[in-house]
This record gives structure tokens, sequence and C-alpha cells, in this order.
């Protein structure tokens, strides 16, 4: 997922006092606000805070901290129309799609606020037959404070796979929006402010060296959303403390239609699969492999939906303009990549690419070589490959350095399929819906990074691990002590043969 690639590991000791930007509306290039550059110093502060923060917060325990967070997620839902309007002006998304990512945002919100205790709690675990005498326990801990990297074409949904389930895991959180979405970012720590009189979420706006300065500021974890290339100077700058990292990378997500799956279905998936938000979406569709039994319908229904799909910034519009204006070239050239390299558009092509707004490809006979197969386009394009079998497919489909979502369509083996993808997600029969349940953790393999957000992993991952053993009888031969025997030593050895020696 392209995050607004500037250097996330040049110094912003650049950035004086003062020092401000400007986000636009990607449609009609209007300026919609101007936030502060913060700097080295700023960053360092705001960490800080949230350090002395972290700890009134944790010390709430799971029953206050649920208070708060129940009512910011009612405070998200009573405004929902003013985040909306800010996601819609810095983002150009059509406002029904800003307020399905709300909606999403609100559902992981309140299913983090409920599980976390649970999920957290102390519980005991059996210690074995050789420690029998001790009572071993395990429980999660808050980390203190996390540092959260936000892309731009999610800028709710994705970072509030982090931050929610930080807040809830009882860690403070200081965060970093694209400098597309700086708004974006701005109203939902105002909104966290508006129902917790604590610094416990805090934003720092900025570009590149801006996040460079919130992962150099020790916090005690990063999770980052962006590009695999931008992750990589994270995870290095991250080292040099051994602040421990969450990577969310992008994808080039495949998808499987098999002989028996239902096409109109398929069709319609894929459309929105791969053509909603403009195409900007880390899991949406990119490579789809058809049985060649149905290739030839299945291409036609997807032309036929796909060119119903209005682009642009009116009001009727179904996809909006591409946020991040370097990302037009990128589509720009995997389309004409994929056409020098002997693939067809059945549906737009480089006429499709305009300045800010992108409307929907699809490209079929587009070689395995080429950029549109092998890196992330991140538009509305799908390109269609029809196989021979869904042993092909899958082969073809695993053949990429990603490894993020998946869709698979078939009647009889959707669940076979999906288990031989090598990916972190796979929708079967649907797309993307792994997305949007709350209990399934979200992430990839490979150069779609590692860690996991959402669900009781994502709980997890913003916790630090405590295991506790407690002696609740002498034992009745020491193991751990210098009066042990020779005699003592025997026994062990008898104990583990008849223990363990069967096979």
């Amino acid at each position: 997922m392209s995050l607004a690639d500037t250097d996330a590991t040049t110094s912003s000791s650049r950035a004086t006092p003062g020092d401000t930007f400007e986000s636009f509306d990607p449609g009609s290039g209007e300026v919609v606000g101007t936030y502060p550059v913060v700097g080295v110093a700023e960053v360092a502060a705001a960490v800080e805070r949230a350090r002395r923060a972290a700890q009134w917060w944790r010390d709430q325990g799971a029953e206050g901290r649920s208070r708060v967070l129940k009512k910011w997620r009612s405070h998200l839902v009573n405004h929902a129309d003013d985040l909306i309007d800010v996601v819609h002006a810095e983002t150009g998304k059509p406002q029904g799609d800003a307020q399905l990512e709300l909606v999403l945002a609100v559902e992981h919100l309140a299913w983090a606020t409920k599980h976390a205790p649970k999920v957290m709690k102390r519980r005991s675990v059996f210690p074995g037959l050789l420690m029998s005498n001790m009572a071993a326990t395990l429980e999660y801990q808050p980390l203190g404070v996390v540092g959260v990297i936000g892309p731009w074409n999610y800028p709710v949904f994705t970072p509030m796979g982090s931050i929610a389930y930080a807040l809830a895991a009882g860690n403070a959180v200081v965060f970093k929006p694209s400098e597309y979405t700086p708004g974006v970012g701005r109203w939902l720590a105002d909104s966290f402010a508006a129902v917790c009189g604590r610094p416990v979420l805090q934003t720092v706006t900025g570009f590149g060296a801006t996040g460079a300065a919130l992962v150099d500021a020790q916090v005690d974890k990063i999770a980052f959303t962006g590009s695999a290339a931008t992750g990589r100077k994270i995870m290095a700058a991250a080292a040099a403390h051994l602040t421990p990292v969450l990577m969310e990378c992008g994808g080039k997500d495949a998808m499987l239609v098999d002989a028996d799956a239902d096409i109109d279905a398929a069709a319609d998936a894929a459309t929105w699969g791969g053509m909603s938000n403009a195409g900007q979406t880390c899991a949406g569709v990119e490579r789809i492999y058809v049985h060649g039994d149905v290739y030839d319908s299945f291409v036609d229904r997807v032309v036929a939906k796909a060119s119903d799909v209005s682009a642009g910034s009116g009001e009727d519009d179904q996809i909006g303009p591409i946020t991040m204006p370097s990302q037009v070239d990128v589509i720009r050239r995997h389309v004409a990549d994929a056409l020098d390299r002997g693939g067809r558009a059945v549906l737009g092509g480089l006429d499709a690419v305009g300045d800010s707004v992108v409307g929907p490809t699809v490209m079929v006979d587009v070689p395995d070589d080429a950029l549109a197969m092998t890196d992330e386009t991140f538009g509305p394009t799908l390109v269609i490959t029809k196989v021979g079998s869904m042993d092909e497919a899958i082969e073809r489909a695993n053949d990429s350095s990603y490894g993020l979502g998946a869709t698979v369509f078939s009647k009889a083996r959707g669940a076979e399929l999906a288990a031989r993808i090598r990916s972190g997600m796979t929708s079967i029969n649907s797309v993307i819906s792994f997305a949007g349940i709350a209990a399934l953790p979200f992430g990839g393999i490979g150069e779609s990074g590692f860690g996991r957000i959402h669900g009781e992993d994502g709980i997890r991952e913003f916790t630090r691990t405590k295991a506790v053993a407690r002696q609740r009888f002498a034992a009745p031969v020491a193991l751990t002590s210098f009066d042990r025997t020779k005699k003592t030593d025997e026994l062990v050895a008898k104990a583990i043969k008849l223990l363990h020696g069967r096979g």
C-alpha cells in the first residue's frame, strides 16, 4: 500500500517552529487545510507526554479504559458527518465510501474494546509433570507508547486497526498520518481528546522526516502501513533502538475463478475489489486467474460491470480521483508496459489515465513478467488471465513476492483452494470480507510485511507477554539446587524415559 513515500529516515531537524504545509483536494487541487510540520523536539515532547499518559491509561484498568473507548465510539458515530467530509476532501473518495470506512473502523473499535480484557487476562497454564509443584500463569501487559504511521488511501480504517487495538490493550498512541491526509489524523486525535482529558492519543503532522523522528523517539513499538521500500527504511532506523515494528506493506492480490463459480457474483466482486476506492486498496484485487471453461463469459461480465463505473469528483461518481499525484504516473507506466508486451485493453487503457482521474481499465493477455502482474499498481485496473486448471491458477497466483490477501470463487473447492494460496488472508465467494470481520487478524507475508492487526492477534500485537512461575510446595526431588545428588540424577533419567522414551 503506497504511503507518501517521502524518505522516512531523513532528519526532521530542518523543520523550524512555524513551518507549515497544506493538504489539497486531489480532484480540484484546492487547499483544504494547513498543518504544522512537526520537528524532532516536538515529536520527542509528544512521546514524553504519551509516556506519562500511558501510565495513567494503564492504571484505569480494563473497566476504566472501556468507559472512555465507548464514549469515543459514540463521539465518532455522532459526529460522523464531520469526519466523512474531511476524508472526502482530502482523499477525493465518494462520501459513501468514506462512511463505509468509518463504519468498519467503529466496528473494530467496539470489538477491541469488548475483547481486550479477556484476551489480556491472567490465566493458568499447565506446568507439566516435571514441574508439577509449580503454578504457572500467563498474561499480556501494555507495551507503553505505540507510534502509528498511517496511509492516505484509508486514512481512518487502516490506522484505526492499530490505534483502536493499541488503546484497548492499554497503550498510549502517537499517530503520524500521511501528509496527504493530515486533517483526518488531527480530527481523530481531537475527537479522542473530547472524551478523555489526557494525551493518550496524539497526532503529529508532517512529512517523512516527522515519521523518522517518531521512529527515533524510542517508542515501544512502531506500526507502519505503506510501501515495502519505506518499510525497510523504518525497520533499519528502528533497529538502532531495538524498537519492534509491525509492517503492512501492500499487496498484488490474486483472485481465482473456478469452472463451477457463480460467474455473475465473481464478476461483481472482481469489479468492486479491483476498482472501489479507485483501486487504491492494499488488499484489493489486481490479478485474476480464470478457468478456461468460463473465461470468456467472465471477461464479458467484468467489462459490462466496469463500463458502468463512473470516475470523477462529481456527487454521482462511484470512484474518485487518485489521491497521491505521483501514483498516476505509476498506473500509466504499468498500463503502457502491459500493452507494449502484447497485452490488450478490453476496457479503458492509456486513454483512461488522466491527470488526476483514472477510469476503469481491464486488460487481458498480459505476460507474467509485466509490471501490471508483478508490482502493485494501486489504480482501478484489472488483469484477467486464462488458465487450464486451478492447479495452474494456484501456481501463478503464488508466484509473487507479495502475500497479503486473496479471493477464491468456487462452489465445490473454495476451502481447498484458499488453503493453498500463499497469503495472510483469503475470502471465499466474497471479496475483502476478511477486513470487515473484527475477530480475524489482518496482515501478510513476504513483501506484504509481517505482524497482525485486528482480532485477538491484533490485541496481543500491542502487548508484552508476562510469564510467572510460583512454587506451590517444595519439590520432593530438588533439581535446581547444588544439593542435587547423583541418586537424584538417576531418578530423573528414569522418569524421563518413562515419560518420553516410548516412540
